[in-house]
C-alpha cells in the first residue's frame, strides 16, 4: 500500500484555488503524464496515467469518481483500474481541503492507494521517489495556475495531456492548460463539448471517433 499526505501552500485566495482543485481538467493539467477519457452517465470519468519506475513505464487506466463539497471547500476522490498490460490492478481513494492561511491558503491532501499483481513491488519500491517528484511539480504548477485569473466561460481545445512522470522528472506539456470556466458544472460542460468537438473532427478527416 502506498500513503499519500500533503499540505500545499498556495499565494493565493481559497476561492481561486478550489477553484482549480475541484476542476479535474486543470487537476490533470498539474500531473505529467495524465491525461482526461470519457465521461459516463454517473458523473465518473476516464483517467490515465504514464509514469516510469526506473526502466519500466507502466499506464494506468481508471475510472475515477469526483465528490464536492462546495460549501466546505472539500473534495473525495475514488478510482479503481489497472496497468495496460492488465498484470497490476489498484484502488485509490483521496479526500482534499482548502483552508484558509494568511493572505493564501492551503491545501491538504491524505490518500492511500492498494495495489495487486505483478508489478506490485516495482511500484511500491519507485513509489517514494516518483510521489516526491510528482509531488513537487504539482504544487509548482499548482501555484502557477492559481496565481492567474480564471478564464471565460469557452471551451477548452481538446484533451487535457501532461508529459510522462518519472523518477528523474516529467518531461513537460507542449501547450499550457486551457483556461478554468467560473463554475463546477460549466467546466464540465465545456470539456464535454471539446471532447466532441475533437472526436467529430477527428471523423470528418476519416480518423475514430
Amino acid at each position: 500500500m502506498i500513503s499519500i499526505t500533503e499540505t500545499i501552500a498556495v499565494p493565493s485566495p481559497r476561492a481561486r484555488v478550489w477553484e482549480v482543485v475541484s476542476s479535474p481538467a486543470d487537476v490533470v493539467s498539474c500531473i505529467a503524464g495524465a491525461s482526461l477519457g470519457e465521461e459516463h452517465e454517473d458523473g465518473s470519468f476516464d483517467g490515465t496515467l504514464v509514469v516510469k519506475f526506473g526502466a519500466v513505464r507502466v499506464r494506468f487506466g481508471a475510472r475515477v469518481h469526483l465528490e464536492l463539497d462546495e460549501a466546505g471547500f472539500e473534495g473525495r476522490l475514488t478510482a479503481r483500474g489497472k496497468d495496460g498490460q492488465a498484470a497490476t490492478r489498484f484502488t485509490a481513494e483521496a479526500a482534499f481541503r482548502v483552508v484558509e492561511d494568511g493572505t493564501g491558503s492551503k491545501v491538504a491532501m491524505d490518500g492511500e492507494i492498494k495495489l495487486t499483481g505483478k508489478l506490485t513491488s516495482l511500484i511500491e519500491a519507485g513509489a517514494g521517489v516518483v510521489v516526491s517528484r510528482m509531488t513537487k511539480d504539482f504544487s509548482a504548477r499548482l501555484v502557477e495556475l492559481c496565481a492567474g485569473p480564471a478564464g471565460p466561460e469557452t471551451p477548452a481545445a481538446g484533451t487535457v495531456t501532461a508529459g510522462t512522470a518519472t523518477a528523474a522528472g516529467p518531461v513537460p506539456a507542449a501547450a499550457g492548460p486551457a483556461p478554468a470556466p467560473a463554475t463546477l458544472a460549466a467546466r464540465i460542460r465545456a470539456w464535454w463539448a471539446a471532447l466532441w468537438g475533437r472526436r467529430s473532427e477527428r471523423t470528418s478527416q476519416g480518423g475514430t471517433a
